[in-house]
């Protein structure tokens, strides 16, 4: 068969990023590709599916219940609607109009984040209205207390790098906090490895992607207590028609819970340190390049490759070098957060030994090849203008 890309035109991608959505967050594993497969061509009853995979998301999180979604923002905008209307019909009918319920939803400051949308947006979605506590760089527990009042439908609370990382209150403590007031805590944990400790930690619903860590079909999962678990997958019937997945991304995301519990992964560790190896070897004694292995900073046991670009010492800068990687074919994604500090980031936990190997050479070339400098504000106003451009003509039909 020829190569989908080839068909569709597309370039192929290395991803050196980590779970980015933005080039399809993962490779899914064998066993949710095989899963996929095999129940595409039949039919089976949703519900069932569904309890089916409750039962999965339960053993792997540590839940009273759980179902799949199409995504973890789907999955938030549909904990928010459950916890407004809990089990009422009506009510859930009549979602986004929350007039008469509980509507606001605490978060703090440093956790309004986006996440490639506005996770508020998700939340407004269903109805509701953000109350939000603290500031961006701090937040104390009484701002926390006094923002949960008769109003609160539920306290968010989000685990991303995203996020800012210092000045916030600790899960534990905030679901504490919100436990005493009878506010229910969802975590939005959508790029995150620990698949239990959320729950541990006092939330009542933890919400993942399915497609990223997990390496499932494009999913979200919502996993929790079974009364809002419940009232979350009714909204179904109401403002989460739209948000329905496919019984493939059901039946893949139990695949990859099932293939996760035997998954040894302390030998995934030690393959992505290799390939880290790889790279910092690649990279060492260029001037004005420091290459140093980090922490995840939201506490993922994994780690990546920061590479910085000093200015002054290096010919070139992190932004002109990252988009001389992904001019190549194939083009190659990596971690690029940070690029206005001057650095970024390579993942290997996507990648394998070859692919490894071409990123170090690619790199090598870039760095041999020395491409800009471009002011950084020029680079990103450019990157900017071209990101959502869609419109591009058809190079058969000219339209």
């Amino acid at each position: 068969m020829t190569d989908i890309l080839a068909r569709l035109g597309l370039r192929p991608v290395i991803n050196a990023s980590g779970t980015m959505t933005v080039i399809g967050a993962s490779s899914a594993r064998p066993e949710a590709i095989a899963a996929a497969a095999e129940i595409l061509p039949r039919f089976v009853e949703i519900d069932a599916l569904q309890r089916a995979a409750s039962r999965a998301i339960a053993r792997a999180c540590g839940a009273e219940a759980g179902f799949v979604t199409a995504s973890t923002a789907a999955a938030m905008t549909l904990a928010v609607a459950g916890a407004m209307t809990g089990l009422d019909r009506a009510a859930i009918a009549r979602l986004p109009d929350s007039a008469g319920l509980k509507n606001r939803v605490a978060l703090l400051a440093g956790h309004r984040i986006s996440y490639g949308a506005p996770v508020e947006q998700a939340v407004r979605l269903a109805g509701a209205e953000i109350v939000p506590v603290g500031q961006a760089t701090s937040a104390a527990e009484y701002e926390l207390a006094a923002a949960l009042d008769e109003r609160t439908a539920a306290a968010l609370y989000v685990v991303s790098h995203h996020a800012v990382q210092t000045g916030m209150i600790a899960l534990p403590r905030f679901a504490e906090i919100a436990r005493a007031r009878g506010v229910p805590v969802i975590v939005d944990a959508a790029a995150e490895y620990d698949l239990t400790g959320f729950l541990q930690a006092g939330a009542d619903l933890a919400l993942y992607s399915a497609h990223k860590f997990l390496r499932a079909p494009t999913a979200g999962i919502v996993a929790g207590r079974r009364d809002l678990v419940r009232a979350a997958y009714l909204q179904n019937g109401g403002i989460g028609r739209g948000m329905k997945v496919g019984k493939e991304g059901i039946a893949g995301t139990i695949a990859a819970l099932e293939a996760w519990a035997r998954t040894d992964h302390e030998a995934e560790r030690r393959r992505e340190r290799r390939l880290l190896g790889l790279w910092q070897g690649a990279l060492a004694g260029r001037a004005g390049v420091l290459a140093a292995i980090v922490a995840d900073p939201t506490g993922n046991p994994v780690e990546r490759l920061r590479v910085t670009l000093l200015p002054g010492e290096a010919a070139t800068t992190a932004w002109d070098l990252t988009s001389f990687l992904a001019a190549g074919t194939p083009s190659i994604a990596v971690r690029a957060e940070t690029l206005e500090h001057g650095c970024f980031e390579l993942d290997p936990c996507n990648l394998d030994a070859d692919e490894a190997r071409l990123v170090a050479e690619r790199l090598q070339a870039a760095l041999d090849a020395r491409p800009g400098p471009t002011p950084y504000a020029a680079w990103r106003s450019a990157r900017e203008a071209e990101i959502w451009d869609i419109d591009e003509p058809s190079p058969e039909t000219g339209r």
